[in-house]
């Protein structure tokens, strides 16, 4: 099918990605918060472990220092985010860039905060510096290839220079932990983490454009056709990636009515009367299915069958036939089974040359078959009122497809027309 408008795509990736970075920044929040309590915890009631791990006494309230600012700054991003969302309001591209420098200066800032406590050295093979993987590893659901990029540039960028501030380095000395190399190295894996993050982003999101393009090429088609179209048919339409053509092209249209159906809503609630008529178009709509059909369009208690179109059937004439013959089947075994329902129908159908494309607004298309073909074919429907007869077709679909059994009721004058049709009534 023809793609949607482009707006649709931007609008709704626009709207995943705001959901996307709602959960991410609530995971966040909920990682800070975990991770101050047990800080706090450690710093306040382990106080023996930690005066042996720091050189200095550590201060209860630190890592409220530490922690505490980059927790309210999420919780407040995260309120911001949400008051947005619900208006429809996005970010600019440059916020969310300085978003990420933001958040990726947590262990930055927690890493300058213990090397007064802790011999710098130390505080490198310590836990703060892994916090720079969490962040990376988020940042994949921005659904961006380029901040999850920026995230691993400044985390690679923050480690080194750290590492180069706060670390004497020996270039060839026998202490790895205090050799560029040995940083740089990690600094790479931070680079390389941020590259990896992006493809994954990029990927998540490129999932996400094609479930959407699909589920609008399906929407289109259920928009166009309607509801009650065969998965069948649905798929060759997808296949086909464009809408059909309004063209000239020969179709079978089927017309079916229930007999008397107004009168017997009137001794049925209404509940009742649409509960019958959904159950009873169930097994029609079957019936259309399986024999290569679309129901076009529902005319209160009848609906309007195609058949050839807007996919090609040459044995659309046959196909609609054994339909028609299928549902009288259909509604005698309804009648045995639902006796306070019995059930008659009329049906009549054409085969003939129509015009069919789409009509309607650009907010508001459908599929549609005009013409004489589908005037005569509603002119036989109402006939079999008239000739006592459940299924009336006319010479086009005699001479189109074998028709046993049919009487022929010789030419008929038909409402509407100057010249008499010749009508076959099937048994």
């Amino acid at each position: 099918m023809a793609a949607a408008a482009p707006d649709f795509f931007s609008d709704a990736l626009r709207r995943e990605i705001i959901r996307s970075e709602q959960r991410r920044m609530r995971a966040l929040a909920i990682i800070l918060a975990v991770l101050l309590a047990l800080s706090l915890t450690v710093a306040n009631v382990f106080v023996d472990y930690t005066s042996r791990m720091f050189e200095r006494d550590v201060p209860g309230w630190l890592p409220l220092v530490g922690i505490g600012p980059f927790l309210l700054y999420e919780l407040v991003s995260l309120t911001i985010l949400r008051y947005r969302a619900a208006r429809d309001l996005d970010f600019l591209r440059v916020t969310r860039f300085a978003n990420a420098l933001i958040e990726t200066s947590l262990p930055a800032s927690i890493i300058i905060t213990l090397s007064h406590y802790m011999d710098p050295v130390l505080v490198f093979s310590f836990w703060p510096p892994l916090l720079y993987f969490l962040f990376i590893l988020l940042s994949t659901l921005r659904l961006d290839f380029w901040l999850s990029v920026w995230t691993g540039t400044v985390a690679a960028l923050q480690q080194i220079v750290l590492v180069l501030w706060l670390v004497p380095l020996e270039p060839w000395g026998n202490i790895p932990q205090e050799t560029l190399l040995f940083h740089f190295s990690r600094t790479l894996v931070l680079f390389a983490s941020g590259l990896v993050a992006g493809f994954v982003a990029n990927s998540l999101r490129t999932q996400f454009e094609m479930s959407v393009r699909a589920v609008a090429a399906r929407d289109r088609v259920t928009n166009l056709f309607g509801q009650h179209v065969s998965p069948a048919v649905v798929d060759r339409l997808l296949a086909a990636r464009t809408d059909p053509p309004s063209e000239m092209r020969t179709v079978c249209v089927l017309f079916l009515d229930i007999r008397g159906f107004t009168a017997m809503t009137r001794r049925r609630s209404a509940e009742e009367t649409v509960a019958l008529l959904n159950a009873f178009f169930a097994e029609m709509i079957e019936v259309v299915d399986r024999n290569n059909g679309i129901i076009n369009k529902f005319l209160g208690d009848g609906f309007m069958a195609v058949f050839g179109a807007p996919l090609d059937d040459p044995a659309a004439a046959r196909n609609a036939l054994a339909a028609a013959q299928a549902m009288i089947a259909t509604v005698e075994g309804w009648n045995r089974t639902h006796p306070g329902w019995a059930l008659r129908i009329g049906i009549g159908i054409h085969l003939g040359e129509a015009v069919t494309g789409t009509v309607g607004s650009p907010q508001r298309k459908e599929y549609t078959v005009i013409g004489d073909t589908v005037n005569l074919a509603a002119r036989l429907e109402q006939l079999t009122k008239d000739v006592g007869a459940r299924l009336l077709v006319s010479q086009s679909v005699h001479d189109a497809t074998p028709c046993n059994g049919a009487v022929d009721l010789g030419p008929v004058a038909i409402r509407g027309y100057d010249e008499k049709v010749r009508v076959w009534r099937m048994a």
